[in-house]
């Protein structure tokens, strides 16, 4: 059979329709699963060609894959958090949607809080339980869309839900019956899907559901998810693991179009930022993310990352406030005491940092030289320098230059004396001797040892946690505590 595709406006063959492959056993793809050993990723160069949708988004899961790995926000965190996802979003509204649990009174009150906001963008979605209760309480909280959760491997038909694959579709068919039967627009989180029958189970279940789409006349959407992480971009990667397969197969197999199409990734094999943008390039609408990645295990999709590979997808600098991403960053670690890797990408408190010399006076010759972007135009982040024995002076003179804000005509250059009486000082003149600490128990630890050693001259101990973690009135109680550990050593 041969249809015309109205995109591509070309005849297409319209492949054989797949049924659901029941078994007594599951299949595991134990060639590219050994449990006891790293997994495979196998090959066998089937191309499939990249479809971009028309238009992409993001969606989020802060509220809700972001709290299944830490403890809970309070609903006041969430508002403040949710108002940051609209400013960030930008005026398209590119963080499409924010789902939610509806579980508690405390998950309820925050969801009117953020529905009290009115805003168009993110759509507040929810996350409910396979029970009639549940979509009632998602009616009644006004909500359109509802996750359910539809396990597709046979790790959790035959091993969790000790069922078979038909008694599982019937199963999943029914409480999507429900749901459609409240009003709500089901979106069907295929857990698993990258150890799971593709052809033999995915796309037989997918076309029922297309079946049921057609009959309700409600949009159903269908959630990818790479649960465990085991997803792979690379071209002519064999199924399940392919994403590329995966997105093409569910679009010209399973009959769904890119708008409900959406790719959920997990962080486990680091690929979840890489396995995104593929779902996009080859036709999932929506990518879910969460902010700074925070979920279950590795985490999930950052989604501080998406918000700048949609930019370098796009090319729309305007669809984002990219300077929120700052704010964000601030609140995690101001009111949630969230601790942020220094050199996480983007918001990390070091990520554009540098301490080597070279590149100390490269960016002080040229920004650009070793600056990924204009971060201060971009993320309110000038680029800083790291002051260790290793920086040289053109180094010093940038972090004076930069620290002290000096207007141009007024800045210094290497061959200060200021800078080479720093310098000095960090260059190890008259040392005989260096011992690299971790921070301040590890450097009393050191000076403890050191008191037993017959030496001549001065130790310089240098407890960095004073300066890097707290100083600058960045943590007054960090810094009271740090100094209470400090005199419990002097005493």
């Amino acid at each position: 059979m041969i249809e015309l595709n109205s995109k591509n406006n070309v005849l297409m063959e319209c492949e054989y329709k797949y049924s659901l492959q029941d078994r007594e056993t599951g299949n595991l793809y134990r060639d590219m699963f050994p449990y006891e050993e790293v997994p495979k990723c196998t090959f066998n160069f089937r191309l499939t060609p990249a479809n971009p949708p028309e238009h992409i988004w993001i969606t989020d899961t802060t509220f809700r894959d972001g709290q299944q790995s830490r403890a809970p926000y309070e609903p006041e965190q969430i508002v403040e958090l949710f108002k940051m996802l609209h400013k960030l979003g930008g005026p398209k509204g590119i963080i499409r949607q924010s789902e939610f649990f509806v579980y508690s009174e405390r998950d309820r009150k925050a969801l009117r809080m953020c529905q009290d906001l009115g805003y168009e963008f993110p759509e507040i979605t929810g996350w409910i339980r396979a029970s009639r209760e549940d979509f009632k309480l998602a009616r009644d909280l006004g909500l359109k869309e509802c996750g359910i959760l539809v396990s597709c491997s046979d790790y959790h038909i035959y091993k969790k839900l000790k069922k078979t694959r038909r008694e599982a579709v019937d199963g999943y068919l029914a409480v999507i019956k429900d749901a459609l039967d409240a009003g709500i627009h089901p979106r069907c989180h295929f857990e698993d899907i990258t150890r799971a029958d593709f052809y033999g189970f995915v796309v037989p279940f997918a076309h029922e559901i297309s079946d049921l789409m057609q009959q309700s006349g409600l949009p159903i959407k269908i959630r990818a998810c790479d649960t465990m992480g085991y997803g792979v971009p690379y071209a002519g990667a064999s199924m399940p693991r392919s994403v590329p397969g995966i997105v093409y197969g569910l679009r010209n197999y399973g009959g769904f179009p890119a708008e409900l199409l959406e790719w959920h990734g997990h962080n486990d094999f680091y690929k979840a930022v890489v396995n995104s943008a593929t779902a996009w390039l080859y036709g999932a609408a929506s990518v879910n993310c969460s902010l700074l990645g925070i979920g279950e295990r590795t985490g999930n999709t950052p989604l501080e990352a998406l918000i700048i590979e949609y930019i370098s997808l796009t090319g729309d600098d305007a669809a984002a406030d990219t300077t929120i991403l700052s704010e964000v960053a601030e609140f995690f670690e101001k009111e949630l005491h969230y601790n942020i890797p220094y050199n996480y990408p983007f918001v990390g408190r070091d990520f554009n940092a540098t301490s080597a010399g070279v590149h100390a006076d490269g960016l002080a010759k040229n920004e650009e030289i070793y600056n990924i972007f204009d971060t201060k135009h971009l993320l309110g982040r000038p680029v800083p320098i790291i002051i260790t024995d290793k920086t040289g002076r053109a180094g010093v003179a940038y972090w004076i230059n930069v620290n002290l804000k000096l207007p141009e005509g007024k800045q210094i250059c290497k061959k200060h004396p200021a800078v080479g009486k720093i310098y000095d000082i960090f260059d190890g003149e008259g040392v005989t001797e260096k011992i690299k600490t971790t921070g301040n128990t590890n450097g009393i630890a050191f000076t403890k040892a050191l008191q037993t050693r017959d030496f001549e001259g001065l130790a310089f101990v240098n407890l960095v946690d004073f300066d890097m973690l707290y100083g600058h009135r960045r943590d007054v109680p960090g810094y009271a505590a740090a100094a209470t550990e400090f005199d419990r050593f002097l005493a």
